[in-house]
């Protein structure tokens, strides 16, 4: 590609277009990237030479417009790797991600930068700034010293080494995790080994096998093939095979042993990160990371953790002796890891005398998603509209504008694209990603953007996708992300939305909507039977609440021991002993959990939150801000689910302020009062009559 050849990650920035996706192609990243990064150098040394009397709009208003440009330009192509795998886009991605690492670190070391940025913090011009702006410097003279602005010539060279290198790291194993993940598939010929499955999952597995020209049924280790298999295959050597080859992705061991192997990058990664803190001046990578955190010390988080566990562990002991009660029938002697999901729903069909797929024909995902914005709408006053003609990567991917209600005038807050479906060629899990944040500028204001990306079951035949309450929740989940990113009043993009807000505080807003998944009242705005339009029966909702902490204890168990695990593997690390990835696992494992599970587990090989996102040293963020959205949800419990006052109160003092103030604060804005883990273990069965 020439300099002067059209790029359409250059000529978006000048107006307020969406990305035209259909004309973005992997050859046009590095270009765009080079030419950015070079006019960030010259704004930044501009600004620079300006400083001696600086002020907001000579210093830090230019510097963070030519970030967001680069920001803009660089998130389509981060974006379309995740979900659009090719070859062209992983080496269009790996091109840009070096130079965008080195120009990171080069700015986080820039001791004249820094020097001019804390001349304005010391300068009368800084008192006459606004609380936000305030922040933003403050944020980034904090910043400056995590990127090791203060350290000599060789320390900074080393820190940058590092920075350089993890990154790459971080690349190379979410890559890994996406083709061990994709290189297995089992194809089916005798439909009765997969007795047990419902029509749902058979017509999917079908499905897969048509895509491939193979007759009869295809599994795959994409989330609904796989949970379909583990959940009801009565076939117990099947659901063995299944979650071997799933739970030994990316590693030494099982079908692709060696092949996508993770074990050497985690290695590196941990020990990357102990040096990198260290040269920093922490003990550890987990010191480290609370830095932007709201948690004190790694001790507060794991007393939180323990004490988690001990008000859950009998519970989680009773409900497995209630599932191994089951499997004895069955003529097995001892329950094994594969065999939890499959008992786990024949119990509560025992139990509760119903099953997942019993509703699933109550969730189709459109009248799910219109649900939703119905929601929202009457939480916070906004309406959600679709919009049209907007260029997509894939044809399941939609559009929508969040606005303002008419009788406020109506205005944009907002912009998303929905991309629901699990395919191959796809990263796995659900996510928001931020394309652009709100930003107000000389021309008016940016838009904030969002990437709303799921892996649900696709849409099978001429019927819409039918989604379990598991997908409708996660839906929920992501989508408050993209709240609290879209309905932001903040005006700089540094600490709009979710930018800035303390990591173990940005679950709050998501796990907060999942909320409204479990209630009669929003339930009726959108659960409907797809064929008959009949609304969900009272029998069955009756059972769906009965059922909401069914396995609760295992499932609090499970979260407390990858966070514990993420927690002292960072805390603990001694560069005499190296990671000792499997013995600290193990370690947890025979602290905290109810049942061990086969000895060819990797289950930290395809930990990716951990090791390619951005939960290293913060996974117990779940359960942190599970105490945050617990309690706040409470407040509508004691007035109603829908009370006006509660939802623009929320909005107003969680969602619209960003990261102006701590997190902490804005949940006391909200309830009046600091957190209390009470709401939480009342959601979840749990009380102190059942601890250990």
């Amino acid at each position: 590609m020439t300099d002067t050849a059209p790029n359409p990650l250059l000529d978006m920035l000048d107006d307020t277009r969406l990305p035209d996706f259909t004309a973005i192609e992997p050859a046009h990243a590095e270009p765009a990237v080079d030419t950015l990064i070079a006019q960030a150098r010259r704004t930044v040394d501009r600004a620079i030479a300006e400083s001696m009397d600086p002020d907001w709009d000579t210093l830090i208003a230019p510097i963070d417009a030519a970030g967001d440009r680069l920001e803009r330009a660089f998130s389509p192509v981060s974006h379309l790797h995740s979900v659009m795998d090719s070859p062209a886009w992983r080496e269009a991605f790996q091109a840009c991600l070096p130079k965008l690492t080195a120009f990171s670190s080069e700015m986080g070391q820039n001791t004249a930068l820094f020097e001019a940025i804390r001349r304005l913090k010391n300068a009368d011009a800084f008192k006459t700034l606004d609380q936000a702006q305030q922040r933003v410097i403050d944020d980034m003279l904090r910043d400056f010293k995590l990127s090791g602005v203060a350290l000599d010539d060789d320390a900074k060279a080393r820190y940058s080494e590092i920075a350089q290198r993890l990154s790459e790291l971080s690349t190379t194993f979410q890559q890994n995790l996406l083709d061990a993940t994709q290189a297995w598939k089992k194809h089916v010929s005798d439909e009765t080994t997969l007795a047990g499955l419902p029509p749902s999952a058979l017509s999917l597995l079908a499905q897969n096998a048509a895509n491939k020209d193979l007759d009869g049924w295809l599994i795959t280790l994409d989330a609904p093939s796989f949970i379909a298999v583990l959940t009801h295959a009565d076939n117990r050597e099947l659901r063995a095979e299944v979650y071997h080859a799933f739970s030994t992705r990316a590693s030494d061991v099982g079908p692709s042993a060696g092949e996508y192997d993770n074990s050497a990058l985690m290695d590196e990664i941990l020990a990357l990160r102990h040096e990198a803190a260290q040269l920093l001046g922490f003990d550890s990578f987990a010191d480290k990371s609370l830095a932007t955190k709201m948690a004190e010390n790694p001790a507060q988080i794991e007393a939180f953790l323990l004490d988690l566990a001990r008000r859950t562990q009998t519970q989680a002991r009773a409900e497995l002796a209630e599932i191994a009660e089951l499997a004895a029938d069955d003529g097995i002697d001892e329950i094994a890891a594969w065999d939890v999901g499959y008992y786990s729903e024949k119990l509560k069909q025992q139990r509760y005398d119903y099953s997942d797929e019993d509703l699933r024909s109550y969730f189709p995902a459109p009248a799910v998603i219109d649900g939703l914005f119905r929601v929202v709408q009457r939480l916070y006053g906004v309406k959600i509209v679709a919009v049209d003609n907007v260029p997509t990567w894939h044809e399941d991917v939609t559009v929508y504008e969040i606005r303002d209600d008419d009788s406020v005038g109506g205005g944009a807050r907002g912009v998303f694209y929905l991309d629901p479906y699990a395919r191959e060629g796809k990263r796995g899990g659900a996510w928001m990603d931020g394309f652009q944040s709100r930003r107000v500028h000389a021309d008016g204001v940016q838009l904030p953007v969002a990437f709303l990306t799921c892996n649900f079951s696709p849409p099978i035949g001429d019927d819409p996708a039918l989604l379990t309450h598991d997908e409708v929740t996660t839906l929920f989940h992501e989508f408050g992300h993209g709240l609290h990113h879209m309905l932001t009043r903040v005006d700089y993009a540094p600490i709009a939305g979710i930018s800035g807000v303390e990591w173990d505080a940005v679950e709050l807003p998501s796990q907060f909507m999942e909320n409204w998944c479990w209630e009669r009242e929003s339930l009726d705005l959108f659960a409907a039977h797809y064929q008959t339009g009949e609304t969900l029966p009272q029998a069955l909702f009756d059972k769906l609440a009965a059922s909401r902490n069914h396995m609760a204890g295992w499932q609090m168990l499970r979260q407390v021991e990858f966070s514990l695990f993420d927690l002292r593997l960072h805390r603990d690390f001694d560069p005499e002993q190296g990671a000792r990835v499997l013995d600290t696992l193990a370690a947890v494992r025979d602290e905290v959990a109810v049942m061990q599970p086969p000895e060819s587990n990797r289950f930290p090989h395809s930990f990716q939150h951990v090791f390619a996102g951005g939960y290293a040293a913060g996974y117990y963020s779940y359960k942190w801000a599970e105490v945050l959205s617990a309690d706040a949800f409470s407040a509508f419990e004691e007035t109603s689910l829908f009370d006006a006052a509660t939802g623009q109160r929320f909005l107003t003092e969680v969602l619209e302020r960003g990261a102006t103030r701590d997190a902490i604060d804005n949940f006391v804005a909200f309830r009046g009062r600091e957190p209390s883990i009470d709401a939480l273990l009342r959601h979840s069965g749990l009380s102190d009559d059942r601890a250990a």
